[in-house]
This record gives structure tokens, C-alpha cells and sequence, in this order.
């Protein structure tokens, strides 16, 4: 009799550890018996998605192609939820991490039985650190440049039981501005033209961090603080400037491109133009010449300093904007100022339904 209990206790260890081993992953994650949650992720353009196959473009200024957003497959999103009724937090900044091709998150069983409807939201990419505001009614999101330069979005709410989550839609919307240049030679001049090559080309105090608080109630958010600023450099090189408005090519790292999807773009965090603060320096040379029976010697270096006050309209940026600009350099004189003009566009946007494209 004590061998055969003896033998029922072998087995019963031998039981809690096969389950032991059954609850966690390999890296100790999560319990197999919470239920997971899956996601279907869209990321819209002004709070409309636009099907992958539809073709657009904007002032015939951007290839179909281009308009992409995505979301780094290596860098969670977080995900808040908030009891309804009593303002109570369910869901504390969940990472949400891309496996397999796909989103989930495991939830703990015992809480698909409340009685009361959880506010969700969420946001890319996940910080720690979220701050809540009076009765959890809002959050503030923290973006420093690492987080600026990952392309922030935040999703609509989203107002669901527990009891009937399988898939949580989630639509996410941009948050920052996208921005790049293009470059083209406006001298009316045939002689003159042809000669111009673009050296550099860098961005002034360009808000690159800032406080996002979003309001989940209302369903909007704002950027309440941008208080750093950095100068980006887009291009450095040499790269010979096309001649005209149908040779005008978006500016790369280090070379003039056709495709705006090849071209150095850079996020950043919504700003009010200010005079004399934001602004583009522009770095050019130019080869030597033949007018008149003169020869001019090549230039070297040349620098112009452009500001952006004045712009757009009442000089702010729109969340969820994309701007271009568009420097087109005139050589009637070095001297003579460079004409300068700003397009908008909305942002690039593709649908991700599945997650197949993630």
C-alpha cells in the first residue's frame, strides 16, 4: 500500500510539472490558460481608410506607391484600457509585440466576467511611464526623438466587454508631421541653366520631442509640450539639380530621386512657426560659365538661409500632415533670393488587415 501511494505521489509531481512546464513560454511570458486576443490593425489617413489597391495622388506630387505607413515589427504598441463606469484602469500600458506575423495578448480569464464595458486605446510605439489624468479620463504620452523618429499613432477608442473581445479592431492615425524637399533649376536663362549642384541641405530646430495627451472621451488627443529642438541634415553630397519643374526630383541622403519613397524624409512633432526660428539652409555650388563673352569662375559653397514663418496657414502644423516642399533655385543671380513654396498633402496611408503586411 505505501508503494502504490508512493507511486500516486510520483505521479502526481511528475503531473504538476508537465503543467508547470504547459503555463509558461520559454521566455516566462504568459499562463496557458489566460485567453489571447487578437487584433485587426488599420492605419487611416484623417480617420477614412483607403484599400491598398486604390490608386492616389496629391497634385500629381507623390507616386501611389509611396503612400505606406508601417509600424516596426520589432516595436510594440501599448494598449490602455479603462473601466467605463468607474474610471478604474483594467488594461495598465500593455506592450504589444508582433509574433508570427500577427498581434495578441493574453488576458487573465477571471476578468471576461465583468459587468462593465472597458474603454481601449492604444499607441505607437510603447513608452514606460504613461500618465494618467483626473478619473483616467486621459493619458499622457512622453515622446522623446527615439520615439518621434518611429512615426507616432494613436488609435480611435474602441468601447467593448470583455466577454466579447476576439478580435480588437484597432485604427490608428497619425499624430506627427512627415516632411521632405524637392529641388529643381528655375533659371530662365538657358545659358545659365544646368550648372547648380546641391551640396547640402539641413533642417533647422526641428521639434523632435514633445507631451501627447489624448482624451478618451472625446476620442482626440493633442501635443501639449514640444520643448526640444535639433537640426536634421536630409542631404549630403553632390548631386547635379535637374533643369525645370518636370525635372524636379525629391532630395535623398546623398542623391536627387525620383520616387518619394527613396527620398529622406524625417517626423516631427506638430510646431507653431515662429519668425526667424524654424527655417532650411540650403548648400550649392555652381560650375564656372561662358555669358556675354565673360567667363565666370566655378562657385564654391554657396549658403542660403530660408524660413519657413509664413508658410502655412497661421504658421502651424497639422498633426497627421505631410508636408513637401520645394526649393527651385533661380542663378539669373546668385545673389537673387531662391523661390521657395510649400505643398500639403495628407499622409501616406495603407490598410493592414490580417496583419499580412506586418
Amino acid at each position: 500500500m505505501k508503494r502504490f501511494s508512493r507511486i500516486l505521489l510520483l505521479l502526481s509531481l511528475a503531473s504538476f510539472a508537465t503543467v508547470s512546464c504547459m503555463s509558461f513560454d520559454q521566455e516566462g511570458e504568459r499562463t496557458a490558460d489566460q485567453k489571447k486576443i487578437g487584433f485587426d490593425i488599420s492605419v487611416t489617413r484623417d480617420g477614412t481608410p483607403i484599400p491598398k489597391e486604390r490608386i492616389v495622388t496629391r497634385n500629381g506630387m507623390v507616386d501611389a506607391q509611396d503612400y505606406i505607413a508601417t509600424m516596426d515589427p520589432n516595436r510594440p504598441f501599448g494598449l490602455i484600457g479603462i473601466e467605463k463606469d468607474s474610471g478604474a484602469i483594467y488594461l495598465e500600458n500593455a506592450s504589444v509585440y508582433q509574433r508570427e506575423g500577427s498581434y495578441s495578448l493574453s488576458l487573465d480569464p477571471n476578468s471576461w466576467s465583468l459587468p462593465t464595458p472597458i474603454v481601449f486605446s492604444a499607441y505607437y510605439p510603447h513608452i514606460e511611464g504613461v500618465a494618467y489624468g483626473a478619473g483616467n479620463t486621459t493619458y499622457s504620452l512622453a515622446f522623446g526623438v527615439s520615439e518621434t523618429d518611429a512615426g507616432p499613432l494613436v488609435s480611435k477608442t474602441v468601447e467593448r466587454y470583455v466577454s466579447q473581445i476576439n478580435m480588437l479592431p484597432l485604427e490608428f492615425n497619425h499624430i506627427t508631421n512627415d516632411i521632405g524637399f524637392k529641388v529643381c533649376d528655375v533659371t530662365p536663362t538657358k545659358e545659365l541653366q544646368g550648372l547648380i549642384h546641391l551640396r547640402e541641405l539641413r533642417a533647422i530646430n526641428v521639434a523632435s520631442a514633445g507631451v501627447y495627451v489624448n482624451d478618451l472621451k472625446k476620442g482626440l488627443g493633442r501635443w501639449s509640450f514640444s520643448g526640444y529642438y535639433r537640426d536634421v541634415t536630409v542631404f549630403a553630397g553632390d548631386a547635379l539639380v535637374g533643369v525645370g519643374s518636370e525635372n524636379e526630383r525629391f532630395v535623398g541622403s546623398s542623391s536627387l530621386v525620383e520616387h518619394m519613397a527613396e527620398s529622406k524624409r524625417y517626423y516631427a512633432v506638430p510646431d507653431e512657426l515662429e519668425p526667424g526660428k524654424q527655417f532650411v539652409e540650403v548648400v550649392f555650388d555652381v560650375d564656372g560659365f561662358t555669358l556675354n563673352g565673360f567667363h565666370y569662375a566655378p562657385l564654391k559653397h554657396q549658403i542660403r538661409k530660408y524660413m519657413l514663418y509664413g508658410l502655412l496657414e497661421d504658421n502651424l502644423c497639422v498633426p497627421g500632415k505631410q508636408y513637401t516642399f520645394h526649393i527651385g533655385i533661380d542663378l539669373t543671380s546668385v545673389y537673387k533670393e531662391i523661390v521657395f513654396s510649400a505643398t500639403i498633402s495628407d499622409w501616406e496611408t495603407a490598410i493592414y488587415e490580417n496583419n499580412d503586411d506586418f
